[in-house]
């Protein structure tokens, strides 16, 4: 009713002659327009004059000339309703999230299996928060996130990734990437300017930090890890790494490695900011400890549910050094006023009861099988393929002979044969130096499906970054497939569709 009378006024206040003409051709143009869609119910004939200040003649004869031309329909005694005879283009809301190409096989890393996700347990889960959350607990909550949530995951990252997990230093976001930004938007008010990336690596890290005005130094790996040449001449006192298992290399920094990346952090009172958001993934061993653990002060760690349960329910989280904590819980504040609570309070009910250790074990087993597949497939497709990063996470590195190459060709005709697939020179981040407008690499359209990152390595050493981030220097051809989202058998068709392709 209110709308009907808002898109009715001007037509109201028309000369008293011309009062009637135009009432009926505002009905009409709202009715072809869609502003009033078919099956809406308009005032009575009373109401909607008096609310123009029109007599109720004038509406009466409106409607009536109207309903014969079938822009609205009415019955005795059941009101007068908007006609669906009128086709109008309805406004669509376009969806610009991530999806698949339609190629009959994606190998692009960075989607879990969806299928995974715990329906019935969760739903059970958010019915008894909804039964048992105070109602004062639905206002603006902490901007750390409700106590309840930040004590569990600090247990829960103190046990399974050993972190030095303090409640009070736990921000509770959307994920890895509001973390990242959020951290970057702090430092650069604190004067940093510039931060070391890992080259090859995530697109997004150099994306979020030249959103908040912070360029990026593309720093090159070894068979360790960053190499530490690079880091101590590059200058930058910030940098953002994958220990547990690199994206997109698949290395795993050794201990010495990360034992030298503190002790440059402390050297330049700097800071390492690591991204462990599928640390929990490892398959024949148990999974490496955080960086974090090793020295809190010079750590910020940051992870999310994303691979475990589903990157749309939004939800991660940041543990920050101390000296840092105030200003990053206030930005956080401005920037959104806190997390949602319901989503904390369900999360926190799901760790709490084990649930989210039980949803861990169900991907690392479905993982485990997918990535076997991925290796026998390759073994019979690609006869000589090297398959490295294999140990975790959810993609590995396959360098392929040199009779597949020249890459570029390999690529062209895998795409043609409709399988879609990365190369691991893709995401190199070669021209990022320091310029936030560099900020992206060849691989930026996969900001939105941020790539996964975490675990360990079995060979290393063929995927070491002075091959992978620039020109190949011979025919091979090293491709970053991810599995998670497959299941075994399209891990085989797919494989099978790509060697037929080329």
């Amino acid at each position: 009713m209110t709308s009907a009378w808002e898109l009715l006024l001007p037509a109201a206040s028309a000369p008293a002659r011309a009062r009637g003409r135009a009432l009926q051709e505002a009905l009409r143009d709202a009715v072809r327009s869609g502003r009033l869609a078919a099956g809406t119910r308009l005032p009575s004939s009373r109401d909607l004059a008096a609310d123009l200040g029109v007599s109720r003649g004038l509406v009466t004869e409106a409607y009536e000339q109207l309903t014969a031309e079938g822009y609205l329909r009415s019955g005795r005694g059941a009101g007068t309703w908007v006609g669906d005879a009128v086709r109008t283009a309805r406004p669509r809301a376009r969806d610009l999230a991530p999806r698949s190409c339609g190629d009959l096989a994606d190998f692009v890393p960075g989607t879990p299996d969806l299928s995974l996700f715990p329906r019935s347990a969760w739903a059970a889960a958010q019915r008894r928060v909804l039964a048992d959350l105070p109602h004062e607990s639905l206002g603006y909550p902490d901007p750390r996130g409700l106590p309840r949530l930040r004590t569990a995951l600090a247990e829960l990252l103190a046990r399974r990734r050993g972190v030095v997990a303090d409640p009070e230093r736990i921000v509770v976001l959307s994920g890895v990437a509001q973390a990242t930004a959020l951290l970057a938007s702090v430092l650069h008010a604190r004067g940093t300017r510039t931060a070391g990336v890992e080259d090859p690596g995530s697109p997004q890290h150099c994306a979020l930090y030249a959103s908040a005005g912070v360029g990026t130094v593309p720093l090159p790996l070894d068979d360790e890890g960053l190499a530490l040449g690079p880091l101590h001449a590059s200058g930058v006192r910030v940098v953002v790494t994958t220990p547990a298992h690199q994206f997109p290399t698949g290395i795993g920094y050794s201990a010495r490695r990360r034992a030298e990346l503190l002790a440059w952090a402390r050297s330049v009172d700097g800071l390492v900011l690591e991204d462990d958001y599928d640390g929990d993934f490892r398959y024949d061993r148990a999974p490496v400890g955080a960086l974090q653990g090793l020295d809190p002060e010079r750590v910020a760690y940051t992870g999310s549910v994303s691979k475990s349960l589903a990157p749309g329910l939004r939800l991660g989280w940041l543990l920050v050094p101390d000296w840092l904590a105030d200003d990053v819980v206030e930005r956080k504040r401005t920037t959104d006023l806190g997390h949602p609570a319901l989503d904390q309070a369900l999360f926190a009910r799901f760790v709490e009861r084990g649930d989210y250790d039980r949803q861990l074990r169900v991907c690392q087993r479905a993982y485990r099988e997918r990535r076997d597949a991925l290796v026998a497939a390759l073994a019979e497709h690609f006869p000589g393929a090297r398959v490295s990063g294999i140990a975790a996470g959810l993609h590995a590195i396959a360098t392929l002979p040199e009779r597949y190459g020249p890459e570029e060709h390999f690529l062209a005709r895998v795409t043609e044969g409709g399988v879609a697939v990365r190369s691991l020179t893709a995401y190199g981040h070669g021209g990022a130096v320091g310029d936030p407008a560099a900020g992206t690499s060849a691989a930026g359209d996969q900001m939105a499906g941020a790539p996964a990152a975490g675990g360990s390595t079995a060979a290393a050493p063929a995927a070491a970054a002075p091959a992978a981030g620039g020109p190949t220097a011979s025919k091979e051809v090293r491709l970053v497939l991810g599995y998670a989202h497959l299941t075994p058998g399209r891990i085989r068709t797919g494989l099978a569709r790509m060697a037929q392709a080329v």
